[in-house]
């Protein structure tokens, strides 16, 4: 069966890095687009990041730009978030998701497989 499985998170203090990994597996995820999604608690979904099948273009949200970095590699089935200076504001489940129809877009809609999350939590 699909799986989507993410790893990483934890807790962080302001200004702290974690990398979160997701291994995919049950499918060939390599021809597809992946992206990192995030949800707080009494807030929507929103966008992180997303990545080409390639690898070789990537978008973020307006907030982790500049801060993190999506990548992934395909040999290995996983994709990666790298966080740095992290934010109380960063606080959130993070999910990783595939999408192998519409591209490395933002809206949650277009992907069809999704993680269980990650809990991220930023805190002094």
């Amino acid at each position: 069966q699909v799986q989507l499985v993410e790893s990483g998170g934890g807790l962080v203090q302001p200004g702290g890095s974690l990398t979160l990994s997701c291994v995919a597996s049950g499918r060939t995820f390599s021809t597809d687009a992946m992206g990192w999604f995030r949800q707080a608690p009494g807030k929507e979904r929103e966008f992180v990041a997303a990545i080409t099948w390639s690898g070789g273009s990537t978008f973020y949200g307006d907030s982790p730009k500049g801060r993190f970095t999506i990548s992934r590699d395909n040999a290995k089935n996983t994709m990666y978030l790298q966080m740095n200076s992290l934010k109380l504001e960063d606080t959130a489940v993070y999910y990783c998701a595939s999408n192998p129809r519409q591209g490395a877009v933002a809206a949650a809609q277009a992907y069809d497989y999704w993680g269980q999350g990650t809990q991220v939590t930023v805190s002094s």
